[in-house]
């Protein structure tokens, strides 16, 4: 069985970024985007359709066989990082996973992402709140577990607190002494 982080992570917490660091620290690859990427091309959908629609939508197609199969397969293909997509659910039984959530406080998430993503009609906080809760919905619908419950988690961090940096060096440590 391979090694693998599964890092989950509040909108604007920066885990897709902690997720990219740690893989580069440690020399593995991180699949977030590229996971989107295989997902649409192998169900013919596009992707910025698999990027919105299909993270947040139970009972969507990501639910079925293939978007499992996607990730055992990279997980197969050897020691990785997975952003999102309950990756470390569908991989429990399949690789040695050390499950991530990266959080941080509203206020800190607000203020990355209007200097990442941009401004936007809505307010930063209430894009926030809309995001969470349908990626917590996303969540329950597939795992039957509640997002973000630190007894799911084998770490959390708060990215707002730690910074991202630190953060991405705390899951590279706790790797290499798993690994």
């Amino acid at each position: 069985m391979n090694h693998i982080i599964t890092i989950s992570r509040e909108f604007g917490s920066g885990g897709r970024t902690v997720g990219k660091k740690v893989a580069e620290q440690l020399g593995i690859p991180c699949y977030d985007s590229e996971l989107i990427q295989k997902i649409a091309e192998e169900s013919g959908f596009a992707e910025n359709y698999v990027k919105e629609a299909g993270e947040y939508t139970p009972g969507g197609f990501l639910a079925s066989a293939l978007s499992n199969r996607v990730i055992s397969e990279l997980a197969e293909k050897g020691p990785c990082v997975i952003v999102g997509r309950c990756a470390d659910y569908i991989l429990q039984d399949k690789a040695k996973c050390l499950k991530v959530f990266i959080h941080a406080d509203m206020a800190f998430r607000a203020k990355r992402i209007v200097e990442v993503y941009g401004e936007r009609e809505q307010s930063p906080e209430q894009r926030l709140h809309d995001k969470d809760k349908r990626r917590a919905a996303y969540h329950r619908f597939y795992t039957n577990m509640k997002w973000g419950y630190a007894q799911n988690y084998h770490i959390t961090l708060d990215s707002g607190e730690l910074g991202i940096d630190k953060c991405a060096d705390i899951i590279a440590d706790l790797y290499k002494s798993k690994a």
